[in-house]
Formats: structure tokens, sequence, C-alpha cells
């Protein structure tokens, strides 16, 4: 049967969408296992444009600081026994810098790492040789063991054995990601697409770029492909409703919005970004009902703390005509 593994790098939301320029932040970083029980021997790293900044083991709270860190977008990257290693994009200049990451132990830990093509597969991706199938295995492999050099050896060997191979230059862009390399990675991803337009990791992992470029109007076209290719996917709807929100299209956000929840996906933060564009309309009802849904999808921790503060200012507020 052909493998088809495809890596895939999302945007970790932050709490609030008001927007802080110029200043250094305390990050805070809670590292959340399945069985409740921390490994202590995971580190966090955060990685920016120019490679890692700063690296931390969690304390008994599983929790790990980093201070003094400017505003800007960093790669988070969690790694540890027993899972494979996530790595998130996350922007401090938002209005928490407190991050959660959840990790699973044994079969749950691939899931989180990686995601599987859509099934509108091409037939160049249905052709492709045993031989380049095992050796994108072996990179993913090595990809989660953060062996990226030999990670490149292994996909470009992929890519020697079959130049068509559309999934191995999706995770050759993954691990250009990883090393804090944006050039090559797009230059990676564009490639796949190119060879297989139906690849929705590789349009989802296009629009994740152009989100950290500040490139918005790109990303929404890329993730529109990438929901195009895979409509069940809610985190891609999720991106897409914050590339929206940055270009002010507040009914595209709404819309956006409602095809997540329609989807029955836990991805709470679009909640969010849905009330904040009803609050654009002055729509305050709508606003608030947005944020009893992001409630009732995410009960605890530090976003769910500052949606119910906005809740409670809203219901506070005398509502205006809009």
């Amino acid at each position: 049967m052909t493998s088809r593994v495809s890596l895939i790098l999302f945007l970790l939301c932050g709490v609030a969408l008001a927007q802080f320029e110029g200043t250094n932040q305390r990050v805070k970083v809670r590292v959340s296992f399945a069985n409740g029980i921390c490994d202590r021997s995971t580190q966090v790293r955060l990685v920016g444009h120019s490679g890692p900044i700063a690296e931390a083991a969690p304390n008994g709270d599983c929790e790990a600081d980093f201070l003094n860190i400017p505003d800007g977008t960093y790669h988070l990257v969690v790694s540890g026994r027993g899972f494979a290693d996530t790595d998130n994009v996350i922007n401090t200049s938002f209005g928490s810098t407190d991050f959660e990451v959840r990790v699973s132990t044994g079969d749950d830990s691939a899931r989180m790492g990686m995601m599987a093509l859509s099934p509108s597969v091409s037939v160049g991706e249905l052709r492709v040789p045993e031989k380049a199938q095992r050796e994108l295995e072996k990179a993913t492999k090595q990809i989660h063991q953060q062996d990226f050099t030999k990670a490149i050896r292994t996909l470009h060997h992929a890519i020697d054995d079959y130049p068509s191979y559309a999934g191995a230059y999706n995770n050759l862009g993954v691990v250009y990601a990883r090393l804090g390399n944006p050039q090559q990675e797009r230059e990676a991803l564009e490639k796949a697409v190119s060879l297989n337009d139906r690849l929705a990791p590789a349009y989802a992992n296009l629009g994740r770029l152009s989100i950290k470029d500040r490139d918005f109007a790109n990303a929404e076209d890329e993730l529109k492909k990438a929901s195009a290719c895979d409509p069940a996917d809610g985190i891609t709807l999720v991106l897409l409703a914050y590339s929206q929100f940055m270009q002010k299209e507040m009914d595209k956000v709404i819309a956006t919005s409602r095809s997540a929840h329609a989807l029955r996906s836990e991805h709470a933060f679009v909640h969010q970004i849905a009330a904040r564009a009803f609050e654009q309309k002055r729509d305050r009802n709508n606003a608030m009902v947005e944020l009893e849904l992001f409630l009732e999808e995410e009960t605890i921790g530090a976003r769910a703390d500052s949606a119910r503060q906005e809740l409670a200012l809203l219901q506070s507020t005398p509502s205006r005509s809009h």
C-alpha cells in the first residue's frame, strides 16, 4: 500500500488579537501530557529566524519560563521521550504570552506531528516507488528526532528516486522551517504544490509561512486552497479566519468561523476571532454568543480566562446600535 506521510505545521494562536509593538515579554509555556504526568526530561525551545534563541526544561508545574523575549514570531518546539516533537508558530505580540502545548505518548504522538495527505492524491503520488516511500518514512522519523541534517539528506534521496515526489518536497519545507530558513522553506513548499495541486498540507504550510511573514492576503489564498483540498480540516479554517481578520474582512471571518464550528472540531479559538469580528461590527450580542461558544469548548486555561474577562466586559457595557 502506498505510504502517504506528510508533515504540517500550524500556528498556535494567542489569547487576544490586540497587538503591542516593541517590547520584551515573559513567555510561559505549559506542557500538558495526556496521562497527566510531567516528564522533566522534556525540552522546550524558542526558535527565531536566525536559529534557537532560548531553551528550558519544565519546572514542577510542567511550565517553562522565558524572560526578555522580544516581540515577534517564533517556532515553539517541544521534544522529549516517547512522543513526536511538536512544532507550533507563536507570536509574542498578542495579548497573552502564556501558551499551552499538549503532547501524547505512544500511538497518539504520531498524529500530533503529521497529517495524512488529502484523499485527492495526484496520479504521480500513486506511482511513488517503494524505495522512495521508505526514504520518506525514514526522514519523518529523523525529523521527529530533530536530526535535520540527516532528514534533508534522506529527503533528497527520496526525490532522487522519484523527482515528482510532492510529499517529500513538503516535508523538506517542514525541515527548513525547523531550521529557520524561510526562503528554502517556501521554495520546497511551492515545488510541492506545483507537483501536486491537491496536497492540502503543503498549501496549509504555505499559509502558515505567509502568516509568519504578515502577508495575510497570500495566506488567505493559500489556506483557501488547503481547505478546498481538505474541507474537514478545522485548523486550516482557524488560520483562514485569522488571516481574514487581519485584513479587516469581518463578514468573511464570521462565515469562516461558522464553517469551522459546523465541523464540530475542538478549535475554540475561532470563536474568539469571530467575537472580535462582531465587536468590530458593533454587534455586541453576537460577540457574546461567540465567547460563550468558546467557553463551552475550552473551559480552562489562559485563553479561557481571557475570554471570560472579555465576556464580562461586554455584558457590563450598555448595548449600542450597529
